[in-house]
């Protein structure tokens, strides 16, 4: 059944693009719609969509697996703008020319941009890290390398989990290798070992994280818990790598000696380096200028508040993350409106300056020095982990929330699987039976086995 087919890929170009459960089942239920369908349910994981297509009481059932997953923006935006635009009586051959025309789309950044805006957004992140010049150019450069040794390995089809490691290997080495370096030529004095970290948090899959919690939010536990181990699993990944190299080298992950700024001038870097940093992370995904622009904006404001409600207010750290989730929810859906973009493309790389990469790395590393202590704070490989559990759920918790309060749809359990009444064609009107894609021989299944019609 064509139908069927084209509802499949349509769903696996989605998904291999990074969108989430919700997203891709209530999409590829309304290209069923459109197609002529009567009904269509599907369940999907990180990498793979079981989908069945009805018509009548006739139904087939298709399985797809969809290995190179990854974050790609821009054919989001272009694949949700087909969606959006879908009419009654939508022929097969139309839909598939469409995405045909995505299938050929090309990344909008080379590989010097893409690995330019790693280096500048996680040098961002250094300094709201409280690195200082030395640590933040260090980094510049070391995640500029790693970021490029990436993305050389993900074209060449190289497994998750090794590339993660290769890559926080290399990113980790540059960075001791610049410092030690500049230590020796007495070209810097001080301890300027601590922003190591700050070079391998573009490793962070933060577009995996933040679906796999939305997922969670609606009780689409397949795709959430399947999401959530992959992110597990390359943090880990990260973070074994970046253990290795430092206890090789008796690397100290927290020691650090650095003049930072403050009072107004601190809030303005604050405010720039939020910017630059959802900036880049935006481009790592793919996005167009607009969408970069904007969610750096949105990334900026929502990130100095936060900053300025726990050196100010004293708020918690984890209650802090919350409110400054919502605000970028709130603030995504603001610009949606405006600028016609989805609501991911703007709080993704708003919101992935806040996950706490660093105390998890550091956690990662205390634990293998065997230094887990309850008692000790925020050094402890146990505080820290428990930092990185809570503020992980104060951003799931606070996108949620900005999703419930604006979408109709979030607020109300609602299944994706009801038939979706589309427009008529403006051109073509109500078209007869006859043209609802139906020509092609039909499928009947009858205990699991099929049939020609």
């Amino acid at each position: 059944m064509l139908q069927s087919a084209v509802v499949l890929r349509l769903g696996s170009m989605m998904l291999a693009a990074g969108a989430g459960s919700y997203r891709i089942k209530s999409s590829m239920a309304r290209a069923a719609s459109a197609v002529g369908l009567d009904r269509h349910e599907a369940t999907v994981t990180m990498t793979e969509i079981v989908a069945s297509s009805y018509v009548g009481d006739r139904f087939r059932t298709e399985a797809c697996e969809v290995r190179g997953v990854g974050v790609n923006v821009d054919k989001l935006e272009a694949l949700r703008r087909i969606v959006h635009d879908l009419h009654a009586h939508e022929t097969v051959e139309h839909l598939n020319e469409k995405l045909d025309e995505i299938d050929h789309m090309r990344t909008l950044y080379g590989d010097f941009l893409n690995a330019a805006a790693s280096g500048v957004a996680c040098a961002g992140f250094c300094f709201l890290n409280k690195g200082g010049w030395v640590e933040c150019l260090t980094v510049l450069l070391a995640a500029f390398i790693g970021q490029w040794v990436r993305r050389q390995m993900l074209e060449r089809k190289y497994q998750h989990f090794f590339t993660w490691l290769v890559c926080g290997v290399v990113a980790s080495s540059v960075y001791m290798a610049v410092v030690a370096g500049l230590s020796a030529g007495g070209l810097v004095t001080g301890n300027h070992q601590g922003g190591i970290i700050s070079a391998i948090l573009f490793l962070i899959p933060g577009f995996p994280m933040v679906t796999s919690m939305l997922d969670l939010a609606r009780q689409d536990f397949s795709s959430a818990i399947s999401r959530g181990a992959y992110v597990v699993v390359t943090m880990a990944a990260a973070g074994v790598a970046v253990w290795s190299v430092t206890y090789v080298f008796n690397w100290q992950v927290d020691a650090t000696t650095t003049a930072y700024p403050t009072g107004w001038v601190l809030n303005l870097l604050r405010c720039f380096c939020s910017f630059i940093a959802a900036y880049g992370f935006a481009m790592l995904f793919n996005a167009g200028t607009r969408a970069c622009v904007l969610a750096a904006i949105v990334g900026a404001l929502a990130n100095t508040g936060r900053l300025l409600l726990i050196d100010c207010f004293n708020v918690p750290w984890q209650m802090a993350v919350g409110i400054a989730a919502v605000t970028i929810g709130l603030l995504a859906q603001l610009f949606v409106n405006r600028a016609s973009l989805s609501r991911v493309a703007l709080s993704v790389p708003a919101v992935v300056i806040m996950i706490p990469g660093v105390p998890f790395y550091r956690a990662v590393s205390a634990l293998n020095n065997t230094t887990v202590d309850a008692n000790v704070a925020v050094g402890s490989a146990a505080s820290n982990l428990a930092e990185v559990f809570f503020v992980i759920t104060a951003i799931g918790v606070g996108l949620a929330l900005a999703r419930i309060l604006t979408d109709h749809n979030w607020r109300h359990d609602t299944p994706t699987s009801v038939r979706v009444i589309l427009p008529e064609d403006e051109v073509g009107g109500p078209a007869p039976d006859a043209a609802r894609n139906t020509a092609t021989p039909q499928v009947i299944v009858e205990d699991g086995i099929e049939l020609d019609e």
